[in-house]
């Protein structure tokens, strides 16, 4: 599946569903609905789900980037989901859980810059990135419990198995705003830059993970994935390891490392 990509020259709109840039290895979707502080709808659902679908079917994708357009005055990477969506019997005309499960399963390493704070069901979309980058300042709140809502299933699965029972208790069940710094302790974030030093960092890591070898990093990736949430397939891991130990990409990785040099990786 193929989708086309905003073109870099045009200037954005000022509210869209996201929107799928492409440079070289690295994809970029942004959320851009910053003046409802990038409220998720249904439409913009189906099209993440619909990016996601495309990236994977590009194989010189390496790294995805999952971010947000913020106003100066209101940094917000994304409220959730939009509340006015819920029906009369308080149902979702979409899952929303299909969004994140469908992130967390993305081929290409994926990196989340979080430009502003995020709330409810946003906070799940990111956490389903394998790394994310957050900024001073943001704050975190997951408000399930304080409007009455039991969160699903896959998501507070995601949550115990990154943060553990004690950091998802405090955010589910007190529903109270946690800070950035606190969101870095807690293994939230995986780093905490400045507002305007977010691009950069988020540039660096992408580089850094893009220069990788394609089949070790994203069987490793999923073998993560699956032994955090207690999943036994031995087999598979296996599998994975003596598909790179047979691959070009190992060859090339010894032959570089025996010429002091740097690799230049295939997938293959």
């Amino acid at each position: 599946m193929t989708l086309p990509t905003w073109p870099s020259h045009q200037p954005w709109p000022d509210a869209s569903p996201p929107l799928l840039t492409v440079a070289a290895d690295v994809a970029t979707i942004t959320l851009n609905r910053p003046a409802h502080r990038n409220r998720l709808h249904d439409e913009d659902l189906r099209t993440l789900l619909q990016q996601f679908e495309a990236v994977n079917d590009d194989p010189q994708v390496r790294v995805l980037v999952l971010t947000a357009r913020t106003l100066p005055t209101a940094r917000v990477f994304s409220a959730g989901y939009h509340i006015g969506e819920f029906n009369e019997q308080g149902h979702a005309p979409m899952a929303f859980e299909q969004v994140p499960d469908a992130l967390a399963r993305v081929r290409a390493l994926t990196v989340c810059a979080l430009s502003g704070s995020v709330f409810g069901g946003a906070t799940d979309l990111a956490l389903a990135c394998d790394f994310r980058i957050g900024v001073e300042g943001m704050e975190l709140r997951m408000p399930a419990a304080a409007l009455g809502l039991h969160y699903y299933p896959s998501g507070l699965r995601r949550y115990v198995a990154r943060l553990g029972l004690g950091a998802t208790r405090r955010l589910f069940l007190l529903a109270e705003a946690t800070p950035a710094a606190e969101l870095l302790a807690m293994g939230y974030l995986d780093r905490l830059v400045a507002p305007d030093a977010l691009p950069t960092a988020v540039a660096e890591w992408a580089d850094r993970a893009a220069a990788m070898a394609p089949l070790a990093l994203q069987g490793m990736k999923q073998t993560i994935q699956e032994i955090a949430w207690g999943e036994d397939k031995l087999a598979d891991w296996r599998s994975r390891e003596a598909l790179t130990q047979g691959s070009r990409d190992f060859a090339e990785g010894r032959t570089a490392f025996a010429e002091r040099r740097a690799p230049v990786f295939t997938g293959r």
